[in-house]
């Protein structure tokens, strides 16, 4: 009997040593890859963020890109895309996606599409009827088709240049470049402050996310590979009136990554945090883009010299739809073919996992208060929320800024009172599935 309880242990021994040693050569290390593509317009066509331009493009400040990363652990694959646009459609998106998927096979749910938000990136779309003054003929439909081709490629080539990286992330801040422009009456209505310093005396300014986040990859050599920074700011350092205002450009996202890639190499991706009533502090600055740029990117640059990162790192992705309220009586200039008689719209939010590091794409323009909230309350350390992710459907707004009133809840979006808490609820609830996936 004991010879037979011996026989048993040791084959016991031998079954969890053979198992385990099968795992370890199943175990693949991190890879990942990055790409970065043209995309810069043609000059002469319209510009999107501005109903004050009376005319198209005249220049190019500097160049606009598509910027892809993939990451591969083995048994998954994330693909992020940064596009120096004011927004991407989710029908580019969902395009985009599936031409991913039949050529590398990398998952629908698996890629996430974000817009930097320049105000001085081509027109693309047409959210409503009379923005601007151009015709619909105006937006350049073999530019949107090549448009996506490029993002597309994007991924591509980021794939094809994969290779085994380590990641890890860190958090700055830099607060004196932003503020928000909702400023408060004594009466608690809303004075819109789109340029320093504000019209009226005694207002009150309300919150900001002063935090940069930055997931830094590498090669096994510690070279850079790429930068992923998330910081909330409204890129529009060259509003009406400034210099360059019909000139295509990246404005300070732009000058941002220059910086980091001129540095240290690799490419540096910009995904814009709750932005919706953030805005640049310009002065008199003569070249605000190129300072504020300067300073993000010197803030990434100090940040990153010092990150522990890991290749021991697995990936999960999750997407899901989301229902939105639609007001009631829109006026003409706020309709859209999509919500002439409809009462809610459909979109979607969407998390990537790279190890504890998560990724939170949100769609639209998202107020500040809502990215604070979902940050207090998902208890993740490093939590990268990016707002303009994969659809544009006007502001997201908490229901306290529809009676303070304002332009983001006001003319800024056709969604009603509670859109704002229905992301928060979805947004935590997808982060608690992603949390406990397998």
């Amino acid at each position: 009997m004991r010879r037979h309880n011996i026989l048993k242990i040791v084959l016991l021994t031998v079954v969890i040593l053979f198992n385990n040693i099968c795992a370890l050569a199943g175990q693949t290390s991190l890879k990942g890859g990055c790409a970065k593509i043209d995309i810069t317009p043609p000059v002469g066509v319209w510009l999107a963020g501005y109903r004050a331009r009376e005319k198209p493009s005249d220049g190019i400040s500097d160049r606009l890109y598509a910027k892809a990363m993939v990451l591969d652990d083995g048994q998954n694959k994330i693909a992020i895309v940064s596009a120096d646009l004011l927004w991407v459609p989710l029908k580019i998106t969902t395009d985009v996606r599936k031409a991913v998927k039949e050529r590398i096979g990398i998952a629908e749910e698996n890629v996430l599409i974000c817009a930097t938000h320049t105000h001085f990136g081509p027109k693309i779309d047409r959210i409503a009827k009379d923005w601007p003054d151009a015709p619909v003929s105006e937006i350049d439909q073999s530019y949107i088709q090549t448009l996506k081709q490029k993002i597309t490629d994007s991924i591509i080539v980021a794939g094809q240049n994969i290779k085994e990286v380590k990641v890890g992330a860190v958090k700055g801040e830099i607060p004196e470049v932003v503020y928000n422009r909702r400023t408060k009456r004594a009466d608690g209505s809303v004075a819109m402050t789109f340029r320093l310093p504000p019209a009226e005396p005694n207002l009150t300014f309300g919150p900001i996310d002063p935090r940069v986040t930055i997931l830094k990859v590498e090669d096994t050599n510690g070279v850079l590979v790429a930068a992923l920074v998330n910081f909330a700011c409204h890129p529009v350092c060259g509003g009406p009136g400034r210099e360059k205002f019909y000139s295509i450009s990246a404005d300070y996202p732009g000058q941002t990554a220059q910086v980091v890639e001129q540095m240290e190499g690799g490419i540096c991706l910009f995904a814009l945090g709750t932005a919706g009533n953030m805005n640049p502090v310009m002065a008199d600055r003569k070249n605000p883009r190129s300072q504020i740029g300067r300073a993000l990117g010197g803030e990434v640059l100090r940040k990153i010299q010092f990150v522990s990162t890991s290749s021991g790192v697995t990936l999960r992705a999750m997407k899901k739809s989301v229902t939105l309220p639609i007001k009631e009586n829109l006026p003409p200039n706020r309709t859209v073919d999509a919500n002439e008689t409809k009462k809610t719209l459909t979109t979607e939010i969407q998390v990537l996992r790279i190890a504890d590091f998560y990724i939170l794409g949100l769609p639209s323009e998202v107020l500040v208060e809502i990215g604070l909230e979902i940050k207090s309350k998902a208890g993740i350390e490093n939590l990268f929320i990016v707002s303009l992710s994969n659809d544009a459907c006007g502001y997201v707004c908490p229901r306290q800024a529809y009676k303070e009133g304002g332009y983001e809840p006001g003319d800024g979006t056709n969604l009603a009172e509670g859109a704002g808490e229905t992301i928060v609820e979805e947004a935590l609830h997808i982060l608690e599935q992603i949390k406990h996936s397998k």
